[in-house]
């Protein structure tokens, strides 16, 4: 059983003990970033124990030469790596001639927080060293405020002794990534400097055989101390740094401030980098660590203010909920149309860091509710400006139109394993459902119908030739996918993939026409190729069984031997874990949504008793290895009226990583699944949908909770929801009057007049 490493606190991860056999799932839940820079929680200090420290850098990567010997026409050339940058929070600290490190020292009094009102990590203990005995207060934080910069503070007091202390303040290019090139060095240094006001270092990625671009970084450091001190600057192949030595007595204390700043190739050509870095540091010198907190405070505030979800009378959601958004919003918040939200953030190097069908899937329909429009346009226009790319994808499968990557970061698939890159498919139907998502709940068309038609008819092109036509069925198929089940490969007529396929081939053919004359000039779609389309759309083959009356996952799903997972034994869980993969694709257990991530897609399609029917038959047998699978099952069980089943998974989904459900979070976070939690209270227990354009609720409060409330963004409104265990309050807190439908009841919500009414329960 999983031993829970933080107490419960609703705005703090916290915990009082070091525990050094789960120190690198600690350093995965307090990690900290800014949507440009990142890191995992590692020490500052030195720690000979096992760690993984992690520094990331948003947009900066290496091509991870694929190292496989059955390559096939059409396989990536390399597995694009998020790769680990120079380590800029280094303060090594000595008493007396030892290095303080505790793996090895003496110590008490361990404390560590991460602080989700301003991304603060804070950590202290006492450490004893000889006849001294010293507290050390460390605390860090990457600024939202400016996003190249990032504060440290050692905070030193002496208890006993007169110890001689001294820390080493630095910039360490000798960096290693976990999970790309067996440990290869993947930096070479360009220049370095070492002076009072600024030391830096300037480094460049090694060559590669690819062309993809090689990225240059400077990060630079000025260091304060409030103690008189003895200053001495070191300067080594890939690392600078600045010491300071203290004569201390007892009573002592002093603290030493570090500010960064770091920039990369992205947006600076590396002739210019120390020009720039120096004005940022010269420019935010004025304030101190305390000054540049409390704006740092402010900022976060801001966010919390439009987003925060609040529970009672459940701790331990609480904390989960703020911990998911406080990670997403570390990672991604809309600033850069180059960027996406990458599966583990900056919390690790795993899935190689890039863009995934998640964001479009999962990313997208929250952050439209808690974040400014322009957001989510954002991801739509990094989709739209890899178009390129995903031509690329499909003539290398010797296809028409575009196929969007499974993973990417110039919009080339470089995911290597063939059952993804090949036949995961449907993420095409993705990136086409999150420009009717936007549109649906903005009511901006003006993207859809100016670049967004221009992906959805590339990819309608790519649907309409992966297509065959069945002369014995008399139906088009798709052969050879794998659905979002990755617990089988290979198949035929996924239910799930022929739907979405159908839909984006709908939607692409009924905008078309109404799109600016000049995306209709360039895309050229012919009556003839409208009238192919719809032939598809309206003979589409679905597997369906009729005894059963439930879509099937695939064409021979109901060939395997079926069983629930309570039949599993406990030692097999998770399966991915301890089954080979041949036993797992032969299971008919199911790793995440299939034919119900389509329900949840599309649920305006479906009835309530087809989703009652479709959910009682799949969910028994899905075993939820998918970080993505507890919210959709949590939302459909809230809609179908199964309380227990749909707080149950919220549980999994908001506490994923916090309890380590899957026993794979020492290695990174599940960044993208995040939103699943924000999700399923939103759009699962306030039933909040807005099919046909029409934002609509249906809530129910927990049993164990006194009550949940949040606030939404949606056409320039502001709206606060209150639901406890009688009533629901609606709140018009910014914008004009709103037609809106209350348990199927159509009324009108105006800012002097909130709606309050009684709880329904589900029929």
């Amino acid at each position: 059983m999983y031993k829970r490493l933080f107490e419960i606190d609703p705005w703090k991860i916290a915990t009082h003990q070091l525990d050094v056999e789960n120190k690198r799932l600690m350093e995965s839940l307090t990690s900290i970033g800014n949507g440009y820079m990142g890191m995992r929680g590692m020490f500052e200090e030195t720690y000979s124990g096992e760690t993984h420290p992690g520094t990331y850098l948003a947009g900066v990567w290496f091509p991870d030469k694929t190292r496989v010997g059955w390559w096939k026409n059409g396989y990536p050339d390399y597995f694009g790596k998020v790769i680990n940058a120079a380590n800029f929070i280094g303060m090594e600290i000595v008493i007396d001639g030892t290095e303080v490190d505790l793996a090895k020292g003496t110590y008490d009094d361990f404390y560590t927080e991460l602080d989700m009102r301003n991304g603060v990590l804070k950590r202290s203990y006492l450490y004893q060293q000889g006849d001294a005995k010293v507290k050390f207060t460390f605390e860090r934080f990457v600024s939202i405020v400016t996003k190249e910069l990032a504060f440290v503070r050692v905070s030193v007091e002496i208890l006993a002794g007169e110890p001689l202390i001294e820390i080493l303040s630095k910039i360490d290019g000798n960096v290693r990534n976990e999970d790309s090139n067996y440990e290869e060095t993947f930096w070479l240094e360009k220049n370095r400097g070492s002076q009072p006001e600024l030391a830096f270092l300037t480094t460049e990625t090694i060559p590669n055989n690819f062309g993809t671009p090689r990225f240059s970084v400077t990060t630079a450091m000025k260091n304060q101390i409030y103690r008189e001190s003895l200053r001495e600057l070191r300067s080594s192949p890939l690392q600078v740094g600045e010491c300071f030595s203290v004569n201390g007595q007892t009573g002592d204390q002093f603290a030493v401030e570090k500010m960064v700043a770091v920039i990369t190739s992205r947006d600076v050509e590396e002739a210019e980098q120390v020009k720039v870095v120096r004005k940022l540091i010269d420019q935010n010198s004025s304030k101190d660590f305390t000054e540049h907190l409390a704006e740092q405070t402010a900022a976060w505030g801001a966010r919390w203010q439009q987003a925060d979800v609040k529970i009672d009378g459940d701790p331990e959601a609480q904390q989960g909920i703020r911990f998911n958004l406080f990670q997403l919003f570390s990672t991604y918040y809309g600033e850069d149309a180059r960027l996406n939200v990458g599966p583990k953030g900056f919390t690790g190097e795993k899935y190689g860091g890039a863009t995934y069908w998640d964001t479009e899937a999962y990313i997208v329909p929250m952050y439209l509710s808690v974040a400014e429009p322009e957001v989510s346009r954002k991801l739509l226009e990094y989709r739209y400006n890899q178009l390129p790319g995903a031509f690329i994808n499909a003539r290398r499968q010797g296809l028409k139109g575009a196929l969007y990557p499974m993973v990417t970061f110039t919009g080339v698939e470089c995911h290597n394993e063939w059952e993804i890159t090949f036949e995961e498919i449907h993420r095409n139907g993705a990136v086409a459902h999150a420009i009717y998502n936007y549109t649906n709940y903005t009511g901006d068309t003006s993207y859809l119908y100016s670049d967004g038609i221009k992906v959805l008819v590339s990819i309608a092109r790519f649907w309409a030739d992966r297509v065959h036509y069945s002369k014995r069925q008399q139906k088009y198929m798709i052969h050879g996918v794998t659905g979002p089940n990755e617990y089988e490969n290979n198949v035929n007529n996924n239910w799930y993939t022929n739907y979405i396929a159908a839909w984006v081939l709908k939607y692409a053919a009924e905008n078309y026409p109404k799109s600016l004359a000049a995306s209709q000039k360039e895309l050229d779609v012919s009556p003839e190729e409208l009238t192919h389309w719809q032939d598809i759309i309206d003979n589409m083959y679905f597997p369906y069984n009729e005894e059963l009356d439930v879509y099937v996952q695939h064409d021979t799903f109901l060939d395997k031997d079926l069983m629930p997972t309570s039949k599993l034994a406990p030692e097999d869980r998770p399966l991915n874990q301890h089954w080979s993969w041949d036993k797992i694709l032969r299971s008919c257990f199911i790793k995440q949504a299939d034919v119900l991530q389509g329900m949840y897609f599309f649920g305006n399609r479906f009835t309530r008793e087809e989703k009652m029917r479709n959910f009682d038959f799949y969910e028994p047998m899905t075993v939820h290895e998918s970080s993505l699978s507890p919210c959709v099952h949590s939302i459909l069980a809230a809609e179908l009226g199964k309380e227990e089943k749909a707080i149950e998974l919220y549980k999994r989904t908001a506490r994923l990583d916090l309890d380590n459900y899957n026993n794979d979070t020492d290695d990174g976070l599940h960044i993208t699944s995040m939103s699943g939690s924000w999700l399923a209270i939103v759009q699962g227990f306030a039933g909040m949908r807005t099919f046909d354009e029409v934002l609509s609720f249906k809530p129910f409060c927990p049993a164990d909770w006194q009550g949940y409330s949040f606030v939404i963004k949606y056409r320039e409104r502001q709206i606060e929801v209150t639901v406890d265990q009688s009533q629901v309050t609606l709140k018009l807190k910014a914008g004009a009057v709103l037609d809106l439908k209350l348990y199927d009841q159509a009324l009108t919500l105006e800012a002097a007049q909130p709606i309050v009414t009684s709880i329904q329960k589900s029929e």
